[in-house]
């Protein structure tokens, strides 16, 4: 690597990244009424959701932003209809118990 190129630290890439969700999303973007969820990150990415659309911010080693927007992926989707399945199995296992219990 050229003496002249210095990457960024993991500070300023959290720094940068932030600043560029703030940028693309507006101050407010992690408002749960704004409805965009941090999926998962790390200093130098993230990954944010809203419905069915992912955001992918990264920030390479010497400060550069790019952002990439997709539909939700094959996984994402079946993961939603399983955790959606277990909710309302959840839901009739838990009145199945409430109706032994109270005799009937």
């Amino acid at each position: 690597m050229p003496d002249d190129i210095e990457p960024i630290s993991p500070a300023q890439a959290r720094a940068i990244l932030y600043a560029a969700i703030r940028e693309r999303l507006g101050d407010q973007w992690d408002d749960p009424e704004r409805g965009w969820i941090m999926v998962t990150g790390h200093d130098y990415m993230a990954r944010l959701n809203r419905g069915s659309k992912n955001l992918d911010f990264y920030v390479d080693l010497l400060g550069k932003v790019t952002v990439e927007e997709s539909e939700l992926s094959g996984a994402q989707g079946v993961g939603r209809m399983m955790v959606w399945m277990l909710l309302g199995l959840s839901l009739a296992i838990a009145l199945l118990i409430v109706r032994i219990a109270a005799g009937g």
